[in-house]
Order: structure tokens, then C-alpha cells, then sequence
């Protein structure tokens, strides 16, 4: 791991280029914490200097050299030169450097130039102001320095930047730079967090993570493996002695906050004085903030808190938690969350607490979806205070972890030993979902609930169950049956007669409605679920509320908005990552589905790569099996033919699973890609029809549409016209009516119909579709002489297309090369351009070699070619078929 490249620092170096072209100016100043990269922006500013033509040079300020006068620029001064006084030496120097060989204007870089000593600092004041240097400094912030010193940076004629430390975004532009790949959301916010933003902090990190194999990549995406984050000793050394600045008197209070920030005021008052922690805030160790009349402590860097507590001896640890615990309990524990913190210390310290306080503890865990918590505190219970509200909240946190097994160990029992309806109930509803999210079949989940209905005979109690079956149907790709059971749920969460039921059922009824084709209804549903959800969320036993933007995701996305699916989504994604919920996962995957159905693929790979490696991580073969149908999608499309195929390897070695919320037909997204990338269109054309029958067998009509628009962009626009035209008018939104008008103008072969396909097609925010119509209809209008109507259907197909990430379709990569052509003699071309026999032809086309060599004749005449390899080569060279071949997003 080489230097790491410069990002987010875009501004800073535009004011350096301004103040490079400014005669008048004197020095570029970069300011800023420790740690934030001003060394690194400094040699980049240097580096731009030389290109430009400047002599440059360097110089590192430090203690040592600050010792001795001039200790850290006498290598950049010129030999013979006295300096015994100080104006006559000061001006020789001057003369001697603007007469050297090469540009008079020296750029010369001094890194943490507060160390400098006086006579280095008015010496290059001079060498400033004669107009021979243009100094280009770094200072730390907050750091002490003298008044030569200060005049460096004094002055109109000095420019000063102060860097800050990264954002979010920033910290994942840089980590996919130089890991070269994506890296999963987890673990890009997990970094992010602890390193505060921090570039020094967050490359140890990168580097501790990487040696210790704690950061691995799948093939597709970057994982950090769960648990502490590994660091170098290069980051301990760093933070060790930033914290060793801390007086003895404030380490008490430093080690303390390790195991128990944020503390008030008065608990860390207890351990030092103010004058001490006044100290410690001054250095930059700890933060004080008011909030309203609470004053709060905690360090000011996540990493401090873990040097300090990979210090602490185990005893020493044990007295600083339950002293904590003791002072909390003294003042009654009265502040929200106290008995939460008060638990987890005493489990932490001695192992074990009090079982009323544990189960208080895991309640509080609950209600902040902290599910690691819930599992540590009721795990902990002795087994005489264990009941059946414990086993449930227990089994709960199992599921929401995607530790199926645990979950049915827990469940069933608990089930079994229900004591009266309404707690058989309360676990049939847990237990069905953990049963239906594994890899059991859905009949199992079925049986389960079907059996404790025959069990209850007060209807109230019986439609509770109805409401699960619905959920329970919807999941299991059932989405017509599954919205029967649903259709006469309450609309508002505060007439339902239990929130757990409602939230389940309202989770699932938008679902069902979008893939049907009601998305108008199914986006009110989901947006009313979220909010009923957050209204009652601390006292339900049910995922976290942001799980009820996955539908809104499918729900937008099928309506043709996929700007509005994506922020929805991203939203919901980082408050699951934060809830550390597995059921994540399904918003990756429709994530990946929203960004497919945008025509994006690198983007769709990213998300779906992404909701694979969670299934997988889960083993919740439900989702990982249309994920990994869109990633080897994605991968055909972006020309990645190897890494398709290691895709479905895997895809084909899965389990038979129930269809599940992604129709089981879109799972063969990436076998009918896969073909046509390798030029089998009719056999591409073959698994799409298949599979959209499946899609419609199953309710699903938003899949059943979105598998026969491919089948009509891969050559088979008039047999499926017809059905997406029944479609659109079944489905709502503006997607429907699009794919339907691409397919009809695509088997009309009508120019002027195919560019208002593609303006409706931009309009519903599919930019590959539209790309594909705009190119087909320039190949018509060349068909028919029209040079000047192809030459603007083109051009706008080249706007489209520049959105699409690099997409390689057949209709893009052959129209514009083969307009001459006949459908038959293009589907032959491209089966011969990827290197198949005439005799696989014919087979694979059901027709004779005499026959297929009679059509590559005409083709080859008409395209001016003569053999296979200017027949690839030629089709290589149309828009969108290029030959390179993309390993990855980037």
C-alpha cells in the first residue's frame, strides 16, 4: 500500500493553483489536525509546481532540527555562503538562489513549519519577500509557535487553507480508490466512524485490517469481518502518545471514558478536578457538550477509547465499571437508558447481575434494536428467570441477527409452552417469519400458523393469524393470495388491536400490491407503514421501522421513479447497517433491482454483489438467489463473461428455495444475459419467456414485465408486444406503459415511434432502454437513407448511453453495424463474431451449416468483411461494443 491517492481536497487545490498563477503571492499555508492529510495535499501542491516548470524543494521542521538555528533548511542553502551576519548572508543567499540554473522562482515545501526555528523562519520570510520563494507550509492546529515563526504566514501576499477531516462520502471515494473495488456498507461506516475521517487513522486502520485478514474481498465487493477493529502499531504509537500528553492527573478520567462514555459532568468530576479536565479539553483529548441543562464528557476520537481500553488491566477494568455502575444507582438511575449502561457494565465486569435488571436491560436493548445486547443480557439469565416473554424477545434477536436455528431452538419451545392464546400468538408470529426467512420450505411456516389457528376459536384472535398467513404468503411469492388476507387492513395503525400483527401485515400489503402492478397504492402503503411503524416502534416486537422502505424501494422503482427508490433506500440501507439487522439484505437486493431496472449496471452489481455476500453470510438462500441472478446479469452486460459464469456456477449449486418477494423467473436474468453476451439471442430469448411464465404463474406482473421487455430487446419484440401491452394496462406507473411502447416500436421497426419509446422510456428513468430505443431507431432511419435523422437519433442515443455505466447490449453493439442486415443474418453474425462453428449455428437454430453459411455470405458482403475476425472487429467497433472486459464496478 503505496501513497494513497488525494481525494476530497479538490477546492484546496484550485486555491493553490490561483495562488501559483498569482505573482504578487508568497506562500500557500494548509493548516489543520494532526492526521488529516496536509502533508499529503503539501507534496501534490509541489508536484504541480515541478510540472509547471518550478525548481522546488523540501524540508521537514521537527523539535530536533529546531534546536539549532537553520537545522531544518541547511541543505537547501547554497555552500560558501556566510551567514555569520545575517542581513549580508541573508541577501547572498537570495542572490545565489535566483541565480542557479533553471526558473528564478523557487517552490519550496516545509512540513510542520511551527517547529521551526527563528532563524530558518526570517530567513524565508526574506527569501518570501524578495519574491525568489514561494513557501508552501503545513501547521498543525492548535499548536504553540513564535513570532518569526507566525510572520511566515502573515500577510495579504500568504493564502491559508485549513483541512478538515473527511466526510462520509469522501471516506469511500478514497477506500474504493485504493482498495480498487466497492467495499460493503458495513464495514465502509464502521471505518468511516472510527476513524473519525482522519486519512492517518483511517490507512493504519486499512492496513491492520488488510495483514490481519479482518478486510477480504469476494470477488465483487470488500468485507470487514465483524468484531474489534484491527489497527497497526504505527496507529497505538500515534494515539499513545497523543494521549501520554494527558496530565497523570486526567488518566483516571481518560480510562474511564473508554468503558463508559459519554459521562456527566459530575461523574467525571468525581475523578479530577476542572482545572484537570479544562486541560484535557484544551489538549483535544475530550469533548464537553451542553445539551440543554446537561453537560456531557466524552473523548474526542473513537480510537483513543481503543488504545485506552487495549491498556487497561483486567482488575483495574473491573473496579472503574461497577464504581460507574454504583455512582448511576446512587443517583437512581433515572435518565433513559441508565438501567441499559448499568447492566452492560456489571455483566461486562463480573459476568453476571441482577436477573430483574438484566431483563429491564434487554427491554431497553429492544426498543433501540441493539440485538447483539438482547442476546448477551438474556443469554446471562439464570434459567428459574427465564419466561416466556424472555424466550420471545430472545428468539426475536436470533431472527433479526439471522441465527435461524437459534431461533426455532428458542421459539418452538416457547410456542409449545404458550400459556393461553394470545402469547400462542405472540410466538407463532415470531417463529413463522424466522421459519419462512431460512431455508425451510414454506409450507413448513404455513403448517405452523395454519395449526395454532385450528387451536383458537375467538374470531378477533383468528384474524390475527389470517393477517400473519397473508405476510406469510406474500413472502413466500404469493403476492395475490397473500394481498386477499390483507386487503381489509386497518389503514391507520391506531385502530388495529395489535401492533405487532398490523406492522407485520402492513410491511408486506405494499409489497404485494407493487408486484401486481398497484404501485401508486402500494408507495401510499409503504410510506404509511413507516410512519405507523416509528409512531409504536418502542413497543413492538417487530424489525427495525426502516425495513418498511424496502416495498417503498420496489414500489417506486416499478412506477418508473428511481431517483426517488434510490435516496429512499440509501436512507433505509444506513439505518439497517446501524441496527446491524440482517433483513438488510432484501433492501440491498431491490436496491440492485431499482439501479437494473435504471440501467445501471455497475451500480446494480455493486448493490446486489453487496445483498449476496449478506445472504450468504446468513445462509438465506431466499435472497441470494436473485441476487446472484442480477450480479452475473450485470457482469454479461458489462462485457465481465468470466466472472458471469463463476456467478451462476455458484447460482446453479444453490437448494430449490420458495420463489420468495423477487420473482423466482428474475432469478434467470443472469442465464439469458449470459447467452446473449455470447451471441445465443434465440436461446437468451428461450429462458426470458420461460421464465416470465413462471413470473405470471406466481402473481408476479411487474416481473412477468420486466423479463419480456428483455426477451423484446433481444430480438423478440413481436411475440411479446402483446402481452406487455395488456400488462401496462394492468400495471400502473409509467414504466408499464414504457417497456410496452419500446417493445411495440421495436417490432414495428418504425424510427419515429422508436424515439418517442425512448422518450417515454427517459421519462421513467431507463436510461439503458432509452439508449436502446434512440439506437434502433438511428439504424432504421440509415436503413432508409436518412442520414441526417440517424445522425440526430445517435447523438441522442449517445446521451442515454453515457449514463448507463458502460452497458454492452446486442441491440446497442450490433444495430448501428449491421443496419443492413436481416434479422436472421444478425443473429448469425453475432453468434459468428463470438467464435461459434457454423455446425453450433445450425444446431443451435435448428438449422442446416449450408444454410448458415449461405446467410454469414450475405452478411459478410454487405458489411464488407471477409472473415470472422473483421466480422468481430467490426462489431467491436460499434457504440456500446467495445472489447474491454470490466472485473468489477469501480
Amino acid at each position: 500500500m503505496g501513497r494513497w491517492p488525494l481525494v476530497g481536497r479538490g477546492p484546496e487545490l484550485e486555491a493553490f493553483a490561483s495562488a501559483l498563477a498569482d505573482r504578487e503571492c508568497r506562500g500557500f499555508v494548509v493548516g489543520g489536525p494532526a492526521g488529516v492529510g496536509k502533508t499529503r495535499l503539501a507534496e501534490e501542491c509541489l508536484e504541480r509546481a515541478a510540472a509547471a516548470g518550478l525548481r522546488v524543494g523540501r524540508a521537514t521542521a521537527s523539535a530536533a532540527a529546531g534546536a539549532v538555528p537553520l537545522g531544518a533548511i541547511a541543505h537547501l542553502l547554497p555552500s560558501g555562503v556566510d551567514l555569520s551576519d545575517p542581513v549580508a548572508g541573508f541577501a547572498a543567499v537570495a542572490r545565489a538562489l535566483a541565480t542557479g540554473p533553471g526558473p528564478r522562482r523557487w517552490v519550496l515545501s516545509v512540513d510542520d513549519m511551527h517547529l521551526l526555528d527563528p532563524a530558518s523562519a526570517v530567513l524565508l520570510r526574506q527569501l518570501m519577500d524578495t519574491g525568489v520563494l514561494v513557501l508552501v507550509g503545513t501547521v498543525r492546529s492548535g499548536e504553540p509557535y513564535g513570532k518569526a515563526v507566525a510572520a511566515l504566514w502573515g500577510g495579504d501576499a500568504v493564502r491559508r487553507v485549513d483541512l478538515g477531516v473527511l466526510s462520509p462520502g469522501q471516506v469511500e471515494e478514497l477506500l474504493q480508490a485504493v482498495l480498487g473495488g466497492p467495499l460493503a456498507r458495513r464495514g465502509l461506516l464502521e471505518l468511516s466512524a472510527a476513524s473519525g475521517g482522519n486519512v492517518l487513522y483511517l490507512r493504519e486502520l486499512v492496513l491492520g485490517a488488510l495483514s490481519g485478514g479482518e478486510l477480504a474481498e469476494d470477488g465483487e465487493i470488500w468485507h470487514l469481518r465483524e468484531g474489534r477493529l484491527p489497527g497497526t502499531a504505527r496507529l497505538a504509537e500515534v494515539i499513545g502518545s497523543r494521549l501520554a500528553s494527558a496530565d497523570a492527573a486526567g488518566r483516571p478520567v481518560l480510562e474511564l471514558l473508554a468503558l463508559c462514555e459519554p459521562l456527566p459532568l459530575a461523574d467525571a468530576e468525581v475523578l479530577a478536578p476542572p482545572h484537570v479536565l479544562a486541560a484535557l479539553e484544551q489538549a483535544g483529548l475530550i469533548r464537553v457538550v451542553q445539551e440543554r441543562r446537561r453537560t456531557a464528557v466524552s473523548l474526542a476520537h473513537p480510537l483513543y477509547g481503543e488504545v485506552l481500553r487495549a491498556a487497561l488491566p483486567v482488575l483495574r477494568r473491573r473496579v472503574l465499571l461497577v464504581e460507574q455502575a454504583a455512582r448511576v444507582e446512587a443517583r437512581g438511575a433515572r435518565r433513559r437508558g441508565d438501567l441499559l449502561r448499568i447492566a452492560g457494565w456489571r455483566l461486562t465486569a463480573t459476568g453476571t447481575a441482577d436477573p430483574a435488571l438484566l431483563v429491564q436491560a434487554a427491554a431497553l436493548a429492544r426498543h433501540v434494536h441493539d440485538y447483539p445486547r438482547i442476546v448477551a443480557f438474556l443469554e446471562a439469565l439464570p434459567g428459574t428467570h427465564r419466561t416466556f416473554a424472555t424466550a420471545l424477545m430472545l428468539g426475536n434477536a436470533f431472527f433479526e441477527m439471522g441465527r435461524w436455528k437459534e431461533a426455532e431452538e428458542v421459539l418452538a419451545p416457547a410456542q409449545e409452552h404458550a400459556a393461553g392464546e394470545e402469547e400462542r400468538i405472540a410466538a407463532v408470529l415470531v417463529r413463522t417469519a424466522a421459519l419462512l426467512w431460512s431455508n425451510t420450505p414454506s409450507s413448513v411456516a404455513l403448517a405452523v400458523s395454519q395449526a395454532a389457528l385450528e387451536q383458537i376459536g375467538t374470531p378477533a384472535r383468528r384474524r390475527k393469524l389470517r393477517i400473519n398467513e397473508g405476510f406469510l404468503r406474500v413472502v413466500a411469492g404469493l403476492p395475490a393470495q397473500g394481498l386477499a388476507l390483507l386487503e381489509d387492513l386497518e389503514a391507520d395503525i391506531a385502530d388495529a388491536p395489535d401492533i405487532n400483527v398490523w406492522i407485520r401485515g402492513a410491511w408486506m400489503k405494499p409489497f404485494a400490491l407493487a408486484l401486481v402492478g398497484r404501485t401508486g397504492a402500494a408507495a401510499v402503503w409503504a410510506r404509511r407503514s413507516d410512519a405507523g411503524h416509528r409512531e409504536v416502534d418502542e413497543h413492538a416486537l417487530v424489525s427495525h421501522p426502516a425495513v418498511q422502505r424496502i416495498p417503498l424501494v420496489l414500489a417506486l422503482s416499478e412506477a418508473g421513479r428511481p431517483a426517488q427508490a434510490l435516496a429512499e433506500g440509501e436512507r433505509g440501507y444506513g439505518e439497517l447497517v446501524a441496527a446491524d439487522s440482517m433483513v438488510r439484505v432484501w433492501m440491498a437486493v431491490f436496491l440492485g433491482r431499482a439501479q437494473w431496472l435504471a440501467g445501471h449496471p455497475v451500480t446494480a452489481r455493486r448493490w446486489w454483489a453487496e445483498g449476496a455476500a449478506l445472504a450468504r453470510s446468513i445462509d438465506h438462500a431466499m435472497a441470494l438467489r436473485p441476487a446472484l441472478g442480477g450480479l452475473a446479469a450485470c457482469a454479461a452486460v458489462l462485457g465481465d463473461l468470466e466472472a458471469a459464469e463463476a456467478i451462476l456456477a455458484e447460482h446453479r449449486a444453490l437448494a430449490p428455495t420458495p420463489p420468495g418477494l423477487v420473482s423466482a423467473g428474475e432469478e434467470c436474468l443472469g442465464e439469458a444475459w449470459l447467452l446473449a453476451a455470447r451471441g445465443h439471442l434465440g436461446q437468451a430469448r428461450a429462458v426470458l419467456t420461460a421464465a416470465a411464465g413462471v413470473a405470471r404463474g406466481s402473481g408476479h406482473l411487474t416481473g412477468e414485465a420486466l423479463l419480456l421487455t428483455d426477451a423484446a430487446r433481444l430480438g423478440g419484440a413481436r411475440e411479446t408486444a402483446g402481452r406487455l401491452a395488456e400488462l401496462a394496462h394492468r400495471c400502473d406507473g409509467e414504466l408499464a406503459p414504457a417497456r410496452a411502447q419500446l417493445a411495440a416500436a421495436l417490432s414495428a421497426e418504425d424510427p419515429g415511434r422508436l424515439l418517442l419509446a425512448a422518450d417515454v422510456c427517459q421519462a421513467a428513468g431507463a436510461d439503458l432502454l432509452a439508449a436502446e430505443a434512440a439506437t434502433a431507431a438511428a439504424t432504421a432511419w440509415s436503413r432508409a437513407h436518412h442520414s441526417r435523422r440517424a445522425s440526430a437519433a445517435a447523438h441522442r442515443a449517445a446521451l442515454a448511453l453515457a449514463r448507463c455505466e458502460g452497458a454492452r447490449t446486442p441491440l446497442l453493439a450490433t444495430a448501428p453495424a449491421t443496419a443492413a442486415l436481416t434479422a436472421r443474418e444478425r443473429e448469425i453474425t453475432l453468434l459468428a463474431a463470438a467464435g461459434n462453428a457454423s455446425k453450433d449455428i445450425a444446431q443451435a437454430l435448428a438449422l442446416s451449416v449450408r444454410t448458415v453459411d449461405n446467410h454469414l455470405h450475405h452478411a459478410y458482403t454487405k458489411l464488407g468483411v471477409t472473415t470472422r475476425r473483421e466480422l468481430a472487429q467490426t462489431l467491436a467497433a460499434a457504440p456500446g461494443g467495445g472489447p474491454e472486459r470490466a472485473r468489477r464496478p469501480s
